[in-house]
């Protein structure tokens, strides 16, 4: 895999934490370290690849799990590294998804791939991604796989806030004329799919899908109003999102989507 330089570009002028700290931003990580906390147990061993600044995993290790990460970009590492506290039990190495030779086979309870995939566009850095995160997962172990969802960014993006030229798009090709589906190249960061896509990828693979999740539904759509929101109104909005959240009639309509699933 080279690197692809739009990417490092990208997270050296962008504050991952501050988006992930704002009402609307704080919706996606609420929910997966909800549904993280359904699985995780004391003893645990999480590894985190593509840890980025360590929102997740320093979240886990300040809870007292141990955790290792991996992150590709310098600038991420050196921030991670920042806040990262004396108390943590938590590790982190430069490295790819593609790649955790590093780690032996069959060593972690948790893996966490909440980044990686933004970012690999073709089927085989997928599966090569994906099997790697199985390979170092125990067997009964948990794995969360992180996608960007195309609906809910074209609604967002494109024609709610006109930060994208839906007509353009689809005379370039990238997105179909009919379906909407998406098409993607490293020059546009993020690599935009729909659950059917990730149904078709994890087909091949010999594992249990436990929940399927939007992680923020409608939070980016509606930031202005979620930003607005009073702290009782937004636990309520919190509230009616995670009862909704795993809805198959609501699936598409999200920004980010999680996969879990067990090896």
């Amino acid at each position: 895999m080279s690197i692809n330089p739009y990417l490092i570009d990208f997270y050296n002028n962008y504050d991952e934490d501050k988006r992930l700290a704002l009402k609307h931003g704080s919706v996606e990580f609420l929910t997966t370290m909800r549904y993280i906390n359904k699985y995780i147990r004391p003893g645990h061993r999480v590894l985190e690849i593509g840890a980025g600044t360590g929102r997740y995993s320093h979240a886990l290790a300040r809870q007292g799990y141990s955790v290792d990460a991996v992150e590709l970009v310098q600038h991420n590492m050196n921030v991670f590294r920042e806040n990262t506290l004396p108390e943590e039990n938590i590790t982190i190495r430069q490295g790819n998804a593609l790649d955790l030779s590093v780690f032996p086979d069959d060593k972690y309870d948790i893996t966490l791939l909440l980044g990686p995939l933004y970012h690999l566009y073709s089927q085989e850095d997928k599966e090569q991604a994906i099997q790697e995160a199985i390979r170092v997962t125990k067997k009964g172990g948990v794995i969360f796989a992180a996608y960007v969802i195309s609906d809910g960014c074209l609604l967002d993006e494109g024609f709610h806030r006109g930060n994208i030229s839906v007509a353009d798009y689809v005379r370039e090709g990238l997105l179909d004329s009919e379906t909407f589906a998406a098409k993607s190249e490293p020059k546009d960061l993020f690599e935009l799919v729909r659950k059917e896509d990730i149904d078709e990828l994890m087909s091949i693979f010999p594992v249990t899908r436990l929940h399927y999740v939007a992680t923020d539904g409608c939070a980016l759509f509606m930031r202005e109003a979620v930003d607005a929101m009073d702290e009782e109104t937004f636990q309520l909005y919190l509230k009616y999102h995670f009862a909704t959240c795993e809805r198959e009639d609501l699936a598409g309509v999200t920004s980010h989507a999680i996969d879990i699933f067990q090896k």
